[in-house]
């Protein structure tokens, strides 16, 4: 579980800003807007964001409250409904990064259609069909710990770039589960030994998954927008935990790329 904290807007990192939207790294554990899933929470990205920047903004896609990374918003209603036409059109080519338990091939696709997560809870979706649900994988690096965790005498890891294709709720987490290869931090789809490995050797209290790569139809409608951002220094803390120095540059410096 991420541990709570109280968020000020200068500690939400705009990664770009122009005309029609602003790109920010939301922080694990922080709500992008009110909902009914957590109603203890008292802060939201999207409040913060708006101090932030001085301006009102609209969400346009969503991020579990869990999970860290590259957001965008729409600085006008025009602007956020052409980027959201762009999320629900399957234009926007999204990368996230996660750290898995156990050792992932080195290319995969996960095609296992998804029922809605309250149909599954016995909430108001109940009858709704399971829908298309896509993911692809790439492994970037594998590690294995001296330390038995679970039934095992050693503890593997994989760190995997992740590219959704479709959009449904927790399908990352949802889908690697689904493969045995459940994401570290994970307390709804994953393993709770590895979870509390993690918490005790690491002091890592956060799901291990991160939005580092975005791009998609900018909407003034003549550009490509793409943007990369750095993981945060947490995330990072434990990828060099866990010997993965050697990583793409770009993993280091968060950058945004207009084209």
């Amino acid at each position: 579980m991420t541990e709570r904290r109280c968020w000020r807007p200068e500690d939400i990192p705009v990664l770009h800003q122009d005309d029609w939207l602003v790109a920010v790294y939301k922080p694990a554990g922080l709500l992008v807007h009110r909902s009914g899933i957590d109603h203890g929470e008292r802060q939201f990205l999207l409040q913060l964001v708006r101090d932030r920047i001085g301006q009102r903004v609209y969400p346009v896609h969503r991020l579990d409250k869990p999970t860290a990374g590259l957001m965008v918003f729409g600085l006008d209603p025009d602007s956020a409904g052409r980027l959201a036409a762009a999320f629900a059109d399957r234009q926007a080519d999204k990368r996230y990064l996660a750290v898995v338990r156990g050792w992932t091939d080195d290319a995969g696709r996960i095609d296992r259609p998804l029922r809605p997560l309250a149909a599954r809870h016995g909430g108001g979706a109940d009858g709704q069909e399971a829908r298309e649900a896509i993911t692809e994988y790439r492994t970037l690096a594998r590690c294995e710990l001296p330390y038995a965790v679970g039934r095992y005498a050693t503890a593997r890891y994989s760190l995997v770039e992740v590219h959704p294709l479709t959009g449904r709720q927790h399908q990352i987490r949802r889908h690697f589960n689904h493969i045995s290869h459940p994401i570290v931090g994970d307390v709804n789809h994953g393993d709770r030994h590895h979870n509390r490995f993690f918490r005790e050797h690491f002091g890592c209290r956060r799901l291990l998954l991160v939005s580092w790569r975005l791009r998609l139809p900018h909407p003034n409608g003549h550009d490509v927008l793409s943007l990369h951002a750095a993981p945060d220094a947490a995330f990072l803390r434990i990828v060099e935990a866990l010997g993965w120095g050697g990583l793409p540059s770009d993993l280091q410096n968060g950058h945004t790329d207009p084209i």
